[in-house]
């Protein structure tokens, strides 16, 4: 517990207690003090460790005996600020920074250590694939953070900033600027303009915000002209414009250049010097610099701000150990060394790219126009950031479809994998739901927009992935805290390495320097420390291919160790609205006669047996029903063709008198397995009994199975007696069903589950809130186009799916297996060529090949989780 990020983390998971009165944090002591009421500190230490914090227990107080201490609730995920000067409670502005050249986690390090320095910043929020920096602080503007930025050389620009609204603002719509290219010229223009007091730029909605103080926008309009933009002045209230269809690397065709020419000078001093050129020859020299000066600099820069803020990362490792081997003679590898590490950090580059655009291209699927009724009748062609709620929108077959809304008029099937993950497309009809970035595949709907543009689902999951990166997973925090230790060791066993036998055992001084710089080059922690981000994210985007939205890493990872599963039944294990499950004639009247009079007599009832009879019945006409009666609390009655006919429980049937043997004996077996039965009759004989019950989803037999082959164990838990659960939980293959249960009995089940290891609870994200709260990871069952649900469960399963369950456990260990293997791969390839090294094997440029190779097979493999398919993914169960 280094810094206030974990401290909200913890206010935000202990405030779900009942029982909790205060919490008071001494983060230089990594001390936590809980006033609480509970009979014990373990649910607290359990939640501490549920977000992945170390946490024992302390003294007392013993003025207090109600608060408990807990000392080294330790993440170290913040590496080095402690903010120590800073008060507990963080309640001042928020300022959002898009920091250009903040890549990976080794600026994030470096900009953690020197913000922690700034007094009254409270609190951090990184998300690197946006590359984006939130700081929460108390300070008057936010010049100093900037300042602070400046320093360590990080290019960056407020993009957003709470408080008091500026003097003036301008929002452009600017079609020509879909990547970080044009983005980085405009900043550059307009950084210049006297006035202009903050930039926020949205890709996505091609839209520029300009905050300023001049008295009107005619400079501003004029500057972004000069960069060849097209820039159209809009008013603010207006909704936002459209997604952009691509999205640039970041990495221009200049830097390309440079990087293939410092590659031909680097191997080409290399082959001079092979030949038979000295290393020191002023051919070689002059090749050698001019390399380093073109690949090298940015390094250079970056290694001697690490050296100022005296920060041990891997550019300062790689300067030293390419000026190292220039003032000892090795030109021509100084200068491939620092010709592959560039190179390998714009590869690694271009690798986070394609983790950045699988969750970008989610909001590529909604189409930029919809084709929208007028008010004189004609449809036409519109922007559908235009598009208000309440209009009516056509989608002809094979078009995608731009806005969530409901089905007013015509028939098709809609694919909805991009939101559900569902591989077979689902048949709509009038009121039917249908979602934005899904395909239309036959027939012409017409709908009505429930959601505008930058509201819908697809807008809602994306912006819950995005956030879900900035999220430090365990595995990260461990990598992070490991590299801290493990980077400064490994320099100090340089620095012996290049000291002691010259001075001890008579080494030669170049030979033993040359083999401390291979070792520096070998320490550089990079395959390490990369590797975890990048898998994570690919989990993540992979993850909402298939439509399971998970809010962080830290549940991604835990998936892994559930050991039990609780499941809600209604509308979990069942569709959760009762339907028609027999039809037992008794009577003369055969099934499809007995199924038109029943239906004809309940078309009139509103009671929920009723209408499930009349939903199995179908679009068939209904008899005419005449002298129709309800009797209450017993069922209905009504003539058709001149015959009574009466329809209701067994009561009603008791009181005809028209309960035979065989009628009780229906009766019984039917009850027996949890439905409601109802009798169809005339005045003096029963024609038949039909039953009605939340029928099994059929997904859920296979789901449960599934869990049962991968070790997690179902348990049923619901409000229903407990003859309807233990019914249910046969037909499905559960063996724990627990019927009859309150809330607070849902909450003491997890309690309990809980105590023998990792418990998931799949619930609707409301009812079920304490649960869901005080399991390790709650699930939100069928969650498209529900708000709560998206913001509410930790994971949600779009789909009305439980397989999507096991599906997503078994890509949480498919993603732990991925980043075991990163890092074992990592440090396993460290620790073979520091032998190497130490018995002159390994050279300079040797060492950093192998450290770019591996830094580049440990990204490439955590990539591969974005080609994994849904089919495999639910079929892997290891």
């Amino acid at each position: 517990m280094d810094c206030r990020s974990e401290e909200a983390a913890i206010r935000a998971r202990l405030g779900q207690l009942d029982g909790i009165q205060t919490l008071d944090f001494d983060l230089p002591k990594r001390q936590l003090s809980v006033a609480h009421t509970l009979p014990s500190v373990d649910s607290i230490v359990g939640e501490l460790k549920a977000i992945g914090m170390q946490a024992s227990l302390g003294t007392a107080e013993p003025q207090q005996p109600s608060r408990q201490t807990l000392p080294d609730s330790s993440c170290a995920s913040c590496e080095a600020p402690s903010f120590a000067s800073a008060p507990a409670a963080a309640t001042g502005n928020t300022t959002q920074f898009v920091i250009t050249n903040m890549d990976c986690p080794t600026e994030e390090a470096l900009i953690r250590k020197r913000l922690g320095k700034v007094e009254g910043v409270d609190r951090l929020d990184f998300d690197l694939m946006n590359r984006r920096l939130a700081v929460q602080h108390r300070l008057a503007d936010p010049a100093p953070v900037l300042a602070a930025l400046g320093e360590i050389g990080m290019h960056a620009n407020v993009e957003r900033e709470a408080g008091p609204s500026p003097k003036g603002q301008a929002v452009y719509l600017i079609e020509k600027m879909d990547c970080p290219t044009e983005e980085a010229l405009l900043r550059k223009a307009l950084q210049g303009v006297s006035g202009v007091s903050a930039l926020q730029f949205n890709l996505m909605s091609r839209t520029l915000t300009v905050s300023h103080t001049l008295p009107d926008e005619a400079p501003i309009t004029a500057a972004i002209e000069r960069t060849g933009m097209a820039p159209v002045l809009r008013d603010r209230n207006q909704p936002a414009p459209a997604v952009t269809r691509e999205f640039g690397t970041g990495i221009s065709r200049d830097q390309w250049v440079r990087m293939g020419a410092a590659g031909v000078l680097a191997l080409g001093a290399e082959a001079m010097a092979f030949s038979g050129m000295s290393e020191t020859g002023l051919p070689v020299i002059a090749a050698s610099l001019t390399a380093i000066a073109l690949g090298g600099t940015e390094t250079l820069k970056k290694g001697w701000i690490a050296l100022r803020t005296l920060s041990l990362n891997m550019n300062l490792l790689m300067t030293i150990a390419v000026i190292g081997a220039a003032l000892i003679g090795q030109w021509p590898e100084a200068a491939v060394v620092i010709w592959l590490f560039g190179l390998a950090e714009m590869i690694e580059a271009l690798s986070l790219d394609r983790a950045r655009n699988a969750i970008r291209k989610l909001m590529d699927l909604a189409p930029e126009t919809a084709l929208v009724k007028q008010a004189d009748g004609r449809w036409e062609e519109v922007k559908a950031e235009s598009v208000a709620l309440g209009a009516f929108v056509r989608v002809r077959p094979g078009e995608r479809i731009a806005l969530d809304g409901v089905v007013v008029s015509g028939a098709s099937a809609v694919n909805q994998a991009p939101i559900t993950g569902e591989s077979m497309p689902v048949e709509k009809k009038p009121g039917d739901t249908v979602f934005a970035g899904t395909i239309n595949e036959r027939g012409t709907l017409e709908f009505e927009v429930r959601s505008r543009k930058g509201e819908t689902t697809l807008d809602r999951i994306a912006r819950s992935v995005q956030e879900a990166q900035g999220q430090r997973a365990p595995t990260q925090r461990f990598v992070d805290r490991f590299a801290g230790v493990y980077t400064p060791v490994v320099f100090g066993l340089a620095v012996a390495i290049a000291t002691i036998p010259p001075l001890f055992f008579g080494g030669v001084w170049m030979d033993w320097i040359y083999k401390a710089l291979v070792m520096l080059v070998i320490a550089c922690p990079c395959a390490l420390v990369i590797s975890t981000p990048v898998t994570v994210v690919s989990g993540l985007a992979a993850a909402a291919r298939r439509g399971i939205l998970v809010k962080g890493g830290l549940y991604l990872e835990q998936g892994r160790l559930l050991r039990a599963v609780a499941l809600d039944k209604t509308g979990t294990l069942t569709h959760g609205r009762p339907a028609l499950t027999d039809t037992v004639p008794l009577g003369t009247v055969d099934e499809a006669g007995v199924l038109r009079i029943a239906a004809s007599l309940d078309a009139l009832s509103e009671h929920p047996v009723a209408t499930a009879i009349v939903r199995a019945y179908g679009d068939r006409p209904h008899a005419t029903v005449e002298s129709f009666e309800a009797l209450a609390g017993r069922g209905v009655k009504g003539d058709i063709d001149g015959q009574t006919y009466y329809i209701g429980n067994q009561r009603l049937a008791t009181e005809l008198g028209v309960v035979s043997d065989k009628v009780r004996e229906v009766l019984e077996q039917l009850e027996a397995q949890a439905k409601t039965a109802v009798v169809l009759a005339t005045e003096k004989h029963a024609l038949a009994v039909l039953a009605v019950a939340d029928t099994i989803r059929d997904s859920s037999k296979q789901a449960v199975a599934t869990l049962k082959q991968m070790g997690v164990e179902p348990v049923m838990l619901t409000g229903d007696n407990r003859k309807t659960a233990e019914a249910v939980a046969a037909q499905v293959g559960i063996t724990d069903a627990r019927g009859e249960m309150l809330p607070h009995d849902k909450l003491a089940a997890i309690e309990e589950l809980a105590s023998r290891g990792p418990v998931g609870m799949v619930g609707d994200g409301v009812n079920d809130a304490p649960a869901l709260a005080k399991s390790n990871i709650g699930f939100a069952m069928g969650a498209a186009g529900t708000d709560t649900a998206i913001e509410t469960a930790d994971v949600a399963l779009m789909q009305d799916d439980l397989r999507k369950l096991p599906e997503f456990i078994a890509l949480s260990r498919r993603v732990g297996g991925v980043l075991k293997a990163n890092i074992a791969f990592a440090i396993g390839t460290k620790a073979i060529f520091m032998v190497l090294a130490f018995t002159g094997h390994a050279s300079l440029w040797l060492a950093i090949l192998a450290d770019m190779g591996a830094s580049l097979l440990v990204v490439f493999n955590g990539l591969r989780l974005l080609g994994r398919s849904p089919a495999a993914e639910r079929a892997h169960a290891d």
